[in-house]
């Protein structure tokens, strides 16, 4: 299976609701866990900044560097990130498995 194109992502983002929110804490451990977890299940997500808002770019160039993510799209408080999602097997050889 040939990886999405940006264009394809943008397009599936526009129907996703932000699951991580970045607030006073900032870009902390627990953020990233949750955001390495979403993007492992799901491959694309939303991430809304409820502080920080001036703060987005670096702080978004921040969770791609730590998550090992592309970021797709930045737009006003939100940023998608796309990381190639694992398949099962590679999860389980990697303690990511349920």
């Amino acid at each position: 299976m040939n990886p999405p194109t940006t264009k394809e992502l943008k397009a599936r983002a526009q129907k996703l609701k932000p699951v991580i929110h970045v607030g006073h804490d900032g870009v902390n451990d627990a953020v990233v866990a949750a955001l390495d977890k979403a993007l492992s299940d799901h491959g694309l997500v939303k991430v809304r900044f409820t502080d920080h808002k001036t703060e987005r770019k670096p702080l978004a160039a921040l969770m791609e560097q730590r998550t090992g993510a592309h970021r797709i799209l930045l737009v006003g408080h939100t940023v998608t990130l796309y990381r190639t999602p694992l398949d099962k097997s590679d999860q389980l050889q990697h303690g990511h498995g349920n």
